[in-house]
């Protein structure tokens, strides 16, 4: 079995329902029509029911019994209005919530709010603040995170499973953020049957070098291991030495993480998008993601560049996430 397989034996039959704002998209509605023909879950797509019954055909595809969610002309839309507004406490007045509605992602947002679907996926023609910033500021994250984070599952001939984040969303975290990711991040990675074992990356090992860059990384290796005290997690440690056995023995010794590592936690975003890339198109790894992590509810986003397959995987793991709510 591989991991999509056993991921999408856990979904199959649930009947759970994953909101595509981008409808229209030709990527989202191939892969929507393979995962209702599949049973893996019920999509939703937002749009003229007329205009993506149409696009769809010219592609060759039949959206037959999927439900398509005209915003325009939506039933529930004033109760809809009148929970933004309650949720947004005074940030919103009636009159701009009902323009800022017209947006398909802060509809579907919406929609995972009000409960009325598991999850979203967004983000094939929309950048990550537009599908990222409705999730903030309606679904928010859970009690005791303060921020969401981008993981990639960096997967290499099904063999070879690791989690890199956050290679997406903080641009600089500091202390407190950056061992939150870390926590997260575990998380994830127990999700995907991932060892969660976690290091703190840094150009450092163990005091190897002294700066306020390294002293970040150190001060959130403490704050992880209080935070998840069940969880293994180091740090600072360069990504040689949390990941080779060999270099380990010489650069930390004395850490059970070093040389074991699965969950390579970046020191800011920079790094994190570079490293996934880097081992992306060098190292023939598949990055799936990012699965965005601490959220209430699961909102995922795409990459502008995705493949259809990429939709329908992170479908299959959004679907997952709304298992553990």
């Amino acid at each position: 079995m591989t991991m999509f397989s056993d991921l999408s034996d856990k979904i199959k039959g649930k009947n759970l329902r994953i909101v595509f704002p981008e409808g229209y998209d030709e990527r989202i509605q191939g892969a929507v029509v393979r995962l209702k023909s599949e049973g893996l879950v019920e999509p939703v797509l937002l749009g003229n029911p007329d205009d993506l019954n149409q696009k769809a055909k010219d592609r060759g595809f039949n959206l037959e019994g999927i439900e398509i969610v005209d915003p325009n002309n939506y039933p529930d839309f004033d109760q809809m209005v009148a929970d933004f507004v309650e949720r947004r406490r005074g940030k919103a007045s009636e009159e701009q919530a009902r323009e800022i509605l017209t947006d398909e992602n802060y509809f579907g947002t919406m929609l995972v709010y009000q409960d009325k679907v598991d999850g979203l996926v967004s983000g094939a023609v929309h950048s990550t603040g537009d599908t990222v910033r409705p999730a903030l500021q309606i679904i928010k994250t859970k009690p005791g995170v303060s921020l969401t984070s981008g993981a990639f599952i960096m997967i290499r001939n099904e063999a070879e499973k690791y989690v890199f984040s956050d290679c997406a969303i903080n641009i600089n975290p500091n202390s407190q953020q950056l061992a939150e990711i870390a926590v997260e991040s575990a998380k994830t990675a127990e999700m995907f049957d991932i060892d969660p074992t976690v290091a703190l990356l840094s150009f450092s090992s163990k005091g190897s070098a002294h700066s306020p860059e390294q002293e970040k990384v150190e001060e959130a290796t403490k704050i992880a291991k209080e935070l998840a005290p069940n969880y293994q997690i180091d740090g600072e440690l360069q990504f040689d030495a949390a990941f080779a056995q060999d270099v380990a023995q010489k650069k930390a010794p004395e850490s059970d993480v070093a040389g074991n590592a699965k969950v390579f936690v970046f020191p800011e975003i920079q790094s994190g998008n570079i490293g996934y890339k880097i081992a992306q198109r060098l190292g023939g790894f598949e990055a799936i993601g990012p699965v965005l992590q601490g959220m209430n509810k699961p909102v995922s986003d795409l990459s502008r560049g995705c493949v259809e397959e990429d939709v329908y995987k992170l479908a299959i793991i959004t679907a997952n996430q709304s298992l553990l709510d």
